[in-house]
Parts: C-alpha cells; structure tokens; sequence
C-alpha cells in the first residue's frame, strides 16, 4: 500500500504495552503521531523510545497522543521498556504496538507486503524500512510522513516544531516560513486577498512581495 499525504492513516486493531487498541478510536477527536522499529533491543531505537517519553508532555499540551510500533511483541516490549529505562532515565509512557505477524507494517507500506513469516527470527537490517514517522489529524488523515535510515536517529524536536506548524495553518489561512518556530511570523496564503486580510490581520503586515506578506503569528 503506498500512502500519501492526505490519505486516511489505515486503521487496525492490535495489541500494545496498554493492552487491545481499535487506532481510529485510540485517536479520537485529538491528533497523533505513530512511529515505528524495526526491532525491539536496537541502539537507534532505544534511545529514541526514551527521549519520546521526556518529551511526551509536550505532545500532551498540544492534545497529540504518541503511539509506538515495533516488529516483535508485547511481552518483548515490556522488557526493552527496563533497558530504556535504565540506559535512557525514562521508560516509555506511551502504547508500544506490538506487530509480531508484520500485519501493521504491511498496513502502512512500511514493509515489503509479499515478506512471509513474522518477526521471531527476522533481523533488524531484514526490517530496516520499518523506520516512519506519521502525524495524523483529528480528521483521520495522514498530515506527515518521514522515513528515516536506520544509522540515523529521528529528531522529534522538529516533529513538534513540524506540529506547532500543522495546527497553526489548520486554524487559520496562513503558512510557516522556513525554519519557523512558535511565536515567530508567519506567510498570509497567497489565496486571501488583501481585502480579506484586512478583516483577519487588522494589525497589518509587511508586504515584501504581492505573494509574499508577512504577519505575527496570530492567536499567540
């Protein structure tokens, strides 16, 4: 299955470290962000899974939910949990998927869906694709999507930052320059004329060309 953005994130019943999830439910009204491994006990990923878990209330300000995925199971990832405790000084405090039969991973085109077999005796480098990240809205649909190499840990401060971006621009017609980051200024969309911006962005904004106008970031 190739997914892309704009699609509806493909739902699915599992287990996990919280026990069964319906996802769609598991979301509800809020958004989410669904991120996977290739392996339970990986370097990479053990340290990832625990810098998650620090920033996790963070996520929960935003009312985004964090979800797990690894390609083994459950019980496999209660006992990783130690190990990132220990190496990390946080244990995951979110649901871990457990995908033991590559059924998830299959889902979402995360892995080759003609593999066979499940995960007891595959390898991390068998399942080195396993490796997204996907944020999905209140709405169901897939609003980003990042795959990263398996020698490369994934930077979640720009997932947030990425987040922080997604919500402003679902509220309001505007866009986020390069490198924005909450609380800076933000592009009016070309698709609002000035007249209509005058009724949004009383204030006013800096025009450096007809489709490019600047304006602080409203609702800060």
């Amino acid at each position: 299955m190739t997914l892309q953005l704009g699609d509806t994130a493909p739902d699915f019943t599992a287990e996990t470290t919280e026990g069964t999830i319906h996802f769609h439910d598991w979301i509800g009204d809020g958004w989410a962000i669904l991120f996977s491994h290739p392996k339970d006990f990986t370097p990479v990923c053990t340290t990832e899974l625990g810098y998650m878990a620090k920033l996790k209330p963070e996520f929960d300000k935003r009312n985004v939910k964090v979800i797990g995925l690894s390609v083994d199971s459950v019980e496999d990832h209660k006992l990783w949990s130690k190990d990132i405790e220990e190496t990390q000084g946080q244990a995951p405090n979110y649901p871990m998927i457990g995908d033991p039969d590559l059924a998830v991973a299959k889902l979402y085109g995360m892995i080759h869906p003609n593999v066979t077999g499940g995960a007891k005796g595959r390898t991390a480098m068998d399942n080195m694709t396993v490796r997204n990240v996907y944020v999905i809205g209140p709405d169901k649909k897939i609003k980003l999507m990042i795959v990263y190499p398996m020698a490369t840990g994934r930077n979640f401060d720009e997932v947030l930052r990425v987040i922080d971006s997604l919500q402003l621009t679902a509220s309001h017609k505007v866009a986020t320059p390069v490198n924005w980051k909450h609380g800076e200024d933000v592009i009016i969309v070309p698709a609002v004329s000035d007249e209509e911006a005058r009724e949004k962005f009383p204030g006013g904004w800096r025009t450096l060309k007809p489709y490019l106008r600047l304006v602080p970031q409203p609702g800060k």
